[in-house]
């Protein structure tokens, strides 16, 4: 419990300092923050249009599909927020030989990557995913219950989590290939069908992206759980399956670690 709170302090202080640096260029943080605002705006009006032409995509009604991508983008404005340094490893840490620093101090190496820049870009993310989930509820008379909140909360910070640990799984391959973008890309990329309903798709990519590259279950499970569909055990599966990725993903950090050589410089 006191080495929770020391890194809790600890990341505290380091997100006061990024607004410090952040709040010396003001214009520059508010289109960061606001910039991701209008990428959502372009990618829901694709979405309208589709279902302007498609009432109905399977069953699934705008304002549902809407609700399936609000979510995903919480859960996404999670990972982009508190882990975006991740993509920044190779390049930007382990290239120019500055990731020697996080093991020359006394905290966590993985700690100090995550902790060492807060993404103010996710800010946008997280407003639309928020206006997005609540308009859901109004639309579709989900009921505000105390449950279903906590429902919400659980599903996003699990939907986040999965993210966030696939994310850091692919990055590790920095240790061996210096960029680990492209591999790191190519996972994160198929986000972008979890943004339908997945029974829209052939049953080999419902699969994948429920248990390979499970995004599914930070967006369609815990979105037809609340819109009262009937999925059982898959409303719940985005918590031990982020917990599984998690821990898999910090014995793989572990394990490149342990394989980091330094680049001699």
């Amino acid at each position: 419990m006191r080495k929770l709170k020391r890194y809790a302090s600890l990341y505290w202080l380091f997100l006061l300092q990024r607004f410090k640096v952040l709040m010396e260029y003001r214009v520059n943080f508010l289109i960061g923050a606001s910039s991701t605002i209008f990428i959502q705006a372009a990618s829901l009006m694709t979405v309208w249009v589709v279902m302007g032409q498609v009432p109905s995509l399977n069953g699934w009604t705008i304002d549902e599909i809407f609700m399936i991508y609000g979510l995903l983008t919480l859960a996404k404005s999670i990972n982009h927020m508190f882990a975006d340094n991740l993509w920044t490893l190779g390049h930007e840490y382990i290239r120019p030989g500055g990731f020697d620093r996080f093991l020359v101090r006394p905290i966590n190496p993985l700690f100090h990557l995550l902790a060492d820049r807060f993404c103010h870009d996710g800010i946008g993310n997280f407003l639309v995913g928020l206006v997005l989930v609540m308009r859901g509820f109004e639309n579709l008379s989900i009921p505000w219950s105390l449950g279903n909140i906590a429902y919400l909360v659980l599903a996003v910070l699990a939907g986040g989590s999965i993210f966030i640990a696939l994310n850091l799984i692919t990055c590790v391959t920095s240790f061996w290939i210096m960029n680990s973008v492209p591999v790191t890309l190519a996972v994160f990329q198929t986000h972008e069908f979890t943004k339908y309903p997945l029974n829209i798709y052939g049953k080999m990519i419902g699969v994948a992206m429920t248990w390979l590259i499970p995004y599914g279950l930070a967006s369609y499970y815990p979105a037809s759980y609340l819109l009262g569909r009937d999925v059982g055990y898959m409303a719940w599966a985005m918590v031990p399956v982020a917990a599984v990725l998690l821990a898999a993903g910090y014995r793989f950090w572990l394990f490149g670690l342990k394989h980091y050589g330094g680049t001699g410089s």
